[in-house]
């Protein structure tokens, strides 16, 4: 079974409800169909209402069951408007502005899922990562024990021997452009948990660098060495090594040459770069030149998800977004 048939069982197993506060955007209406058609979440189109349900009719979309919230004449303006206003205030936020930001449907769907009215959101069709992740980090904030939200890509490599089959998540690619060994150690943690929770992979997470144990030195290697350590201590119970360079991390000959007292050296399946510039350049390589499908970017270390989209995204991207948002929600209620 492919990764995404297998992430769609999980979600129909235990509906949850996703927030698409791009409620009038056409690839949004046909996805929102496609769900509803497969029962894999249970949906709130943040819009206006008569927009939402003229494009669906002339879509050929239905939207049985699914809940349009309209910032402009929802009961449920005033309450996020006082609790956004509550949770900023210290940050010079006033009443008035507050009704007035929570009233952009991005803020909405963000307050939506604070409260409990949802249990996670996908974005990004019309909005940029950064009007995504605005909202996310003022009003959701990072989950306990992370210290930095992050994203990471689920390669699946064809006919390739590495990782669980060819599977292995490559963090982070997206988010943040030069991480601390504290960030390091967190996505680290943060992208194990997501190939547990999404892959069902018993990781092991590789520490990239261009040294292997050593063998270099640099500060840009300290880092590493120091991130490696840092999540080790954090959580002893995951399988974490490193500084590792890439063939060693994979290639069980070349680990057992370079790393040969290491567990995880040769059988990495999550590999954790240094910088955004290694890890979105490793992935296109790998998306290009090994014909992988990519996965992602999923968001991950926010206290409850929150899911990015691509603006040139595909009516089915959202509904495989959308799946993974809610398996992700899933996960945090064990």
């Amino acid at each position: 079974m492919k990764l995404m048939d297998e992430i769609w069982e999980k979600a129909k197993a235990n509906k949850k409800t996703i927030v698409l506060p791009e409620g009038e955007e056409e690839r949004t209406l046909k996805a929102s169909g496609k769900i509803v058609e497969l029962g894999l979440a249970n949906l709130v189109l943040v819009g206006n209402e008569k927009v939402i349900k003229e494009k669906a009719a002339s879509l050929g979309v239905n939207l049985e069951g699914v809940q349009i919230a309209d910032p402009e004449t929802s009961e449920n303006t005033t309450k996020y408007a006082n609790e956004f206003y509550e949770l900023r205030k210290k940050k010079g936020m006033t009443p008035e502005k507050a009704d007035k930001i929570v009233r952009d449907p991005l803020y909405y769907g963000t307050m939506m899922v604070k409260l409990g009215d949802g249990d996670g959101m996908v974005s990004g069709a019309i909005h940029t990562t950064g009007d995504l992740l605005r909202p996310g980090l003022q009003v959701i904030k990072t989950a306990p024990g992370a210290s930095v939200v992050s994203s990471t890509f689920i390669m699946n490599v064809p006919n390739c021997e590495y990782g669980k089959n060819g599977m292995l998540l490559f963090a982070d690619c997206a988010v943040n452009p030069c991480p601390t060994a504290e960030e390091l150690a967190s996505i680290a943690i943060s992208t194990a948990e997501t190939a547990k929770n999404l892959c069902g992979m018993d990781p092991k997470v590789a520490m990239l660098s261009f040294s292997t144990m050593g063998s270099a030195k640099h500060e840009l290697v300290d880092k590493v060495t120091k991130a490696t350590e840092l999540a080790k201590s954090m959580r002893p119970d995951l399988d974490i090594d490193g500084e590792l360079q890439l063939d060693a991390a994979i290639v069980q000959k070349v680990a057992d040459l370079k790393a040969p007292n290491s567990k995880t050296a040769g059988k990495a399946n999550v590999l954790v770069f240094p910088d955004i510039q290694a890890g979105n350049i490793g992935y296109k390589l790998v998306q290009r030149f090994a014909k992988a499908e990519a996965v992602g970017p999923i968001c991950q270390g926010f206290a409850k998800p929150i899911n990015d989209l691509s603006r040139g995204c595909s009516a089915e991207d959202i509904v495989n977004v959308v799946a993974i948002t809610a398996v992700q929600a899933q996960a945090q209620e064990k």
